[in-house]
């Protein structure tokens, strides 16, 4: 049995240890904090959403990002200082507009895989995350945001997605809790929404059950490989340790760049920031007020979802500003404000703030599959969609990870050529 080590605890980390378990391998999960799903994976908008694939890759993105830079409260907020890591990212973002259309059709098609994955893993292994099937409404306030939405639908329909158009009048029909004036929306009935953090929790702990070794509050210092053994090196109470393995897989999210250098190759993941809210919902009139249907703003770059009865996650915007984990209260405002527009009747006297750096590649596809070394692979830069995404890609790259293990088996001359 082949031994893999797998470097990070969050969804993909936790997802991917649990694929190759089910498939035979010996796992070690390797995750710097106490506890599964404490960074990213702590408190996410919840959605897990196919209708959610456009990339960002648009011209329209970078007019934003110039016309927002120095207004603090912005959806999309850039923060102008120079740095390599920053000015390298942007180029490779614009060089990926040219790719715009196919990304946005892949990215749908991965979406709807994943989740068959999740939903089965969930009810194989019992757990509780607060799911709720209930579709997810976008919603615009405008002509011109509403006639995009349109396009991108088309795009969806060709990753196999299907989304329809609603009046203002089926819109709160499909939410009726919903206040304000809408041109239209886009709803998307088979789309989901559930409490990230409690699914990683609950899936480390079968992946527990599966054999796979956890270690906890472990922080890798050092990888190397040399294409056929794969060493991690950790800081201990008693000094460093290392442990060999056959191969590793590096889900580290944005450490992830920082630990690709060290075995030779270039990820070129950026930190964006996203900020949440928890609402907590402390009497029957928020409860009632609260919204089932999980939404998605364009305008405002905002989701939410309904995590339990009383609960009101609300969750977006992105700050490219390093790898700052501060939590702004001039970014945490235009959520609150928001709730109070469009759901006044919920109380927000309660409210929990979050703010968590997403793992962006450039062109906003995940990065899946084998490094430079052969024992070496990376399931990481899921960007905004990494719990929409991560059943797949795990799937993804246990099955490369499998072809490679029969290809050593076999030998190079007997393997197949389509494997």
């Amino acid at each position: 049995m082949q031994s893999i080590a797998v470097i990070g605890g969050g969804i993909t980390g936790v997802t991917t240890a649990y694929a190759l378990a089910k498939r035979g391998f010996s796992v070690t999960l390797f995750e710097r904090h106490r506890y599964a799903a404490m960074e990213t994976s702590f408190a996410n908008g919840g959605q897990l959403s196919a209708s959610n694939a456009e990339v960002w890759t648009h011209w329209s993105t970078i007019l934003k990002g110039l016309k927002w830079m120095l207004k603090s409260d912005a959806p999309l907020l850039v923060n102008p200082k120079p740095s390599w890591h920053k000015i390298s990212w942007f180029a490779e973002f614009i060089a990926s507009i040219p790719d715009y259309r196919r990304n946005t059709i892949e990215t749908a098609r991965l979406a709807i895989a994943a989740r068959e994955h999740l939903f089965a893993w969930a009810d194989a292994e019992g757990i509780d995350f607060d799911l709720k099937r209930q579709g997810i409404l976008h919603i615009y306030r405008d002509k011109q945001g509403f006639d995009h939405a349109a396009e991108v639908t088309r795009l969806l329909a060709q990753g196999g997605l299907s989304r329809r158009p609603v009046t203002p009048q089926e819109m709160r029909a499909i939410e009726p809790t919903l206040a304000g004036d809408y041109y239209g929306g886009f709803y998307t009935e088979s789309d989901a929404t559930g409490d990230i953090h409690k699914f990683t929790v609950g899936l480390a702990a079968a992946a527990e059950r599966l054999s796979v070794r956890c270690h906890w509050d472990s922080d890798v210092v050092r990888v190397r490989s040399d294409g056929r053994r794969a060493s991690v090196t950790l800081r201990t109470a008693d000094g460093e340790q290392i442990q060999d393995f056959d191969a590793l897989v590096v889900c580290a999210g944005v450490g992830s760049r920082a630990i690709a250098a060290q075995l030779g190759d270039r990820v070129n993941v950026y930190p964006v920031k996203g900020y949440s809210i928890t609402v907590n919902l402390l009497d029957e009139a928020s409860r009632r007020s609260a919204p089932t249907v999980s939404l998605l703003d364009d305008e405002a770059k905002l989701v939410t979802s309904r995590l339990g009865v009383d609960r009101f996650r609300v969750a977006g915007t992105a700050e490219f500003n390093g790898f700052n984990r501060d939590i702004r209260a001039d970014r945490i405002r235009p959520l609150i404000d928001w709730v109070n527009r469009c759901f006044p009747g919920i109380n927000t006297r309660q409210v929990v703030p979050w703010a968590g750096l997403r793992p962006m590649m450039p062109d906003m596809m995940p990065r899946v599959g084998a490094g430079r070394q052969a024992n070496v692979f990376y399931n990481t830069g899921h960007g905004h969609l990494g719990w929409t995404l991560s059943a797949v890609t795990a799937e993804l790259v246990a099955a490369q990870i499998s072809t490679r293990r029969r290809r050593t088996v076999l030998g190079p001359m007997t393997t197949p050529a389509s494997a």
